[in-house]
């Protein structure tokens, strides 16, 4: 849940006003273009269907390459998975997102970060659900998706505690609120990812919100803009 991989790959061109040139980025490593492939080639056509000529011919390596660094497709999409949370969901935990005067304003955009609102969400959501699918059936992606899971529910735990300890929220047990709040996001969030017209997605996120808000003494409805 978290929103999509976006890779510069090609280097910045000079500013000709500045007094001097912008630095050019790094290049991409060979690794990490397969894996920026690899995020849109999964999204797109599913772990199953993946073909690995196609990743190859997106990152400019050969096949040879990629199965180099990816012994089969469950390390492929563990990797993927990891990558794409690595290149949205770490900068999204880290803090960097637009300022807000209040907790209750940060979990609001908490709980929109992690819906399937832009296509770069969506991206992320099929990859999350691939990866669910195939934890059931193959054991070892299964730390994955915990380690993922992790992540976020802490960036939940460390938003509710906050705002319980400026007084902003009621007291509470953060990491209860925090699991309710991502059983909450991955029920509705399916729902809007598939398009059911009972769960648009301005409906799951007021469910969500409304629960948060009854949760931590916030009234009726989290503030969303």
């Amino acid at each position: 849940m978290s929103g999509g991989a976006h890779l510069a790959v090609s280097a910045a061109e000079p500013d000709a006003g500045a007094a001097s040139p912008r630095a050019a980025p790094p290049p991409a490593s060979a690794r990490e273009r397969i894996l920026a492939a690899a995020v849109d080639r999964i999204a797109s056509e599913g772990i199953d269907d993946v073909r690995i000529a196609r990743i190859a011919m997106a990152a400019g390596v050969s096949t040879s390459l990629v199965h180099y660094h990816f012994a089969t497709r469950e390390a492929l999409l563990a990797e993927a998975l990891e990558y794409s949370y690595g290149q949205v969901g770490d900068s999204r935990t880290a803090g960097a997102q637009p300022p807000v005067s209040s907790h209750a304003q940060r979990l609001a955009q908490m709980v929109e970060q992690c819906l399937p609102g832009t296509p770069e969400l969506e991206r992320d959501w099929v990859l999350w659900v691939e990866l669910w699918l195939r934890a059931v059936r193959h054991h070892e992606l299964r730390p994955v998706a915990q380690e993922l899971y992790a992540r976020m529910r802490e960036w939940f735990v460390a938003a509710i505690r906050a705002g319980v300890r400026d007084g902003e929220f009621a007291r509470c047990d953060p990491e209860a609120v925090a699991d309710r709040a991502l059983a909450l996001i991955d029920g509705f969030g399916i729902r809007a990812l598939l398009g059911d017209r009972e769960m648009p997605l301005d409906r799951a996120r007021r469910s969500i919100g409304a629960v948060l808000a009854r949760d931590l003494g916030l009234g009726e409805q989290l503030p969303f803009d």
